[in-house]
């Protein structure tokens, strides 16, 4: 078979390459321009984005923590500073092997599984070229053998650091509280710039209150780094702002005596300035050194804490709910005679015992015997359980609870801590809500002597005193006096004045409170061994709350009933009676004398202000 010649058509190749080549030029000029136009773009419009981005390629930015401020009393006695410490950090970036590096320092050095848990979890929380902690106050000895083995371990290196400490220790860990390590929870509500540079917040009492005022703000170190993270050399530096100090209402000195004054007893005290609603002691018992906290309790030291006998993290006196016992009875007197339920001459006859019309449940007076004719006076004197009996009934619940209510019972207080729980003040609906109960008129019965479903916190119980003794002027219970921040500038802290108690008669409050006298001065005062001579003048409550059991106190007396179910005493007081110094609540859990409690911190209050106006005469 011949093969066939084709005839090339040189016209038509011509043609057909210029076409393609027209194709490949336009398409090399479309994507040059678009090259070109995407750097110019890059280069003019997005010039500044392109050069900050590059500067911060190289340039690192180093947070500084700022000092905490320091708290003080009232008088410039220091309760809480930072001290100088030691610690072990490491630099995670520069450590090849974490694990093999944390067990040779455990060889010579004694690094706990609770140091090693906190650095493991703070580690989330820095960069790999921020120095994490690892191991929290070293002693002389520790540093002395960690810088002899310092050339093994690269990376790991001994710094200092400023850590809180509490000098008063336990007699103001419940006012102050402490500082601890930031947990998870915690990490999700903090501003996370501001903290970047810091392992520390506050937990409790004023430590956690005034958080936000203590700790400052952050500065910023910034730093040239190297092409594999390393500081070259600082730029420039902003300082931190330190935290305000802050000046506590607290006078330490009465608050330690008030704490000696209570021993071995559980228990609260508080006292508070009537006229100002300042806190001047703060009391728990038993209390724990806040400076176990700061570098951090293992879980068994803490669990140990935590579920002790005594409970000594349980801050009694503003969550300590307790029945109100007897000393509710003034303010149940100035409802009475307000509402005009009852006047001033109104009287009983106190067999020792009471009963509601149609019934066989008798109420008995704590008295056998009963105290006789009884007006109202000396039902506060003698506290006579027979005569307030009678006035609950006729108040009725939704009268004596609106007293209550007015006299700051069953509700917060308003200071400034996260802690305080409001007591209660109880209703038919609560009580309906509580337990499906209907409300009955012996409930009223026992809330008018303070027990039943009464509770109250011995800081309301100290400001229900207060009131009483400002003859219905109310100020909100506070902490903090004053504050100064880092130039020295100081802000005082301005009393609250809430809405007064306003009775229908201001005789009223003599009435009540002249009997609160006789409750001290009297031969038939409940609180007669309080002392008829103190040096000032002093009205006073007792109170005593059943804890278990219906047994008078005669009869408990006689019985062998563990220390755990005997009653809780009760004491609340103001001095003087003209122009109120002080107001003061005391809580004895299970055992007796909170009145001899109370004359002992009053009269140590006057020996100590004495003294002072001594040795500070006006000019």
């Amino acid at each position: 078979m011949k093969n066939k010649l084709t005839i090339k058509n040189h016209q038509q190749e011509s043609r057909q390459f210029k076409r393609r080549s027209i194709i490949t030029l336009v398409t090399v000029l479309i994507f040059s321009g678009i090259l070109v136009l995407r750097l110019a773009y890059l280069q003019i419009i997005d010039h500044q984005l392109y050069s900050t981005l590059s500067q911060q390629n190289l340039l690192y930015l180093m947070p500084i923590e700022p000092n905490r401020g320091l708290i003080y009393d009232r008088n410039g006695v220091l309760l809480a500073k930072n001290i100088p410490v030691f610690n072990l950090d490491i630099i995670p970036a520069k450590i090849k092997n974490m694990h093999n590096t944390i067990s040779a320092l455990k060889k010579i050095l004694p690094i706990s599984a609770n140091d090693i848990k906190n650095f493991h979890r703070n580690l989330k929380r820095h960069r790999p070229y921020q120095e994490v902690p690892l191991k929290m106050k070293l002693s002389e000895s520790e540093v002395a053998k960690f810088y002899v083995n310092a050339y093994r371990f690269p990376g790991v290196s001994v710094q200092s650091s400023l850590l809180r400490y509490y000098p008063e220790g336990k007699s103001m860990s419940n006012v102050i509280g402490y500082v601890g390590r930031i947990n998870a929870q915690e990490l999700n509500q903090i501003d996370h710039v501001n903290y970047s540079a810091s392992n520390y917040i506050g937990k409790v009492g004023i430590e956690r209150y005034y958080e936000k005022q203590l700790h400052g703000t952050v500065g910023v170190k910034e730093a040239e780094v190297n092409a594999r993270g390393q500081i070259i050399r600082t730029i420039k530096q902003t300082l931190p702002v330190p935290g305000k100090d802050l000046y506590l209402t607290i006078d330490s000195r009465l608050q330690a005596f008030a704490e000696k004054a209570l021993g071995k007893n559980s228990g609260a005290i508080v006292v508070i300035q009537p006229s100002t609603g300042e806190i001047l002691a703060l009391v728990t018992k038993p209390n724990y050194d806040p400076n176990l906290f700061v570098a951090g309790l293992s879980n068994a030291a803490y669990k140990k804490l935590l579920h002790a006998p005594q409970h000594p993290l349980f801050n009694r006196a503003i969550r300590g709910q307790f029945a109100a016992g007897s000393t509710i009875k003034p303010f149940v007197s100035a409802g009475g005679l307000s509402d005009t339920v009852i006047t001033k001459n109104y009287r009983i006859y106190d067999p020792g015992w009471f009963r509601l019309p149609n019934t066989k449940h008798i109420y008995h007076d704590w008295k056998y015997g009963g105290h006789g004719w009884v007006d109202v006076s000396k039902a506060i004197t003698v506290s006579c359980d027979t005569f307030f009996y009678n006035l609950a009934v006729k108040l009725g619940i939704k009268r004596l609870d609106n007293i209550l209510l007015k006299f700051g019972f069953g509700q917060s207080t308003q200071i400034d801590m996260m802690e305080e729980l409001p007591g209660l003040v109880p209703t038919p609906h609560w009580k309906r809500g509580a337990n499906g109960h209907s409300w009955y008129t012996g409930d009223t019965i026992l809330t008018a002597i303070g027990q039943g479903y009464l509770l109250a916190t011995p800081l309301q119980l100290a400001q229900a005193t207060a009131i009483l003794a400002e003859r219905g002027a109310r100020y909100q219970p506070h902490l903090l006096l004053k504050t100064r921040d880092g130039k020295g500038v100081i802000t005082e802290m301005p009393s609250i004045e809430k809405a007064p108690v306003i009775l229908s008669s201001p005789k009223i409050w003599d009435t009540v409170i002249h009997a609160m006298q006789r409750v001290v001065n009297s031969p038939m005062g409940t609180a007669e061994g309080y002392g008829r001579h103190p040096g000032y003048t002093v009205a006073a409550k007792t109170g005593t709350a059943q804890v278990f059991g219906k047994e008078r106190d005669e009869e408990r007396s006689r019985m062998n009933i563990p220390k755990r179910l005997r009653n809780n005493h009760l004491f609340i007081s103001f001095a003087p009676v003209k122009k109120p110094k002080i107001a003061i609540a005391v809580v004895v859990e299970h055992a007796s004398f909170a009145d001899n409690i109370a004359r002992k911190v009053t009269d140590f209050y006057f020996k100590e202000r004495k003294l002072k106006k001594q040795n500070n005469p006006p000019p």
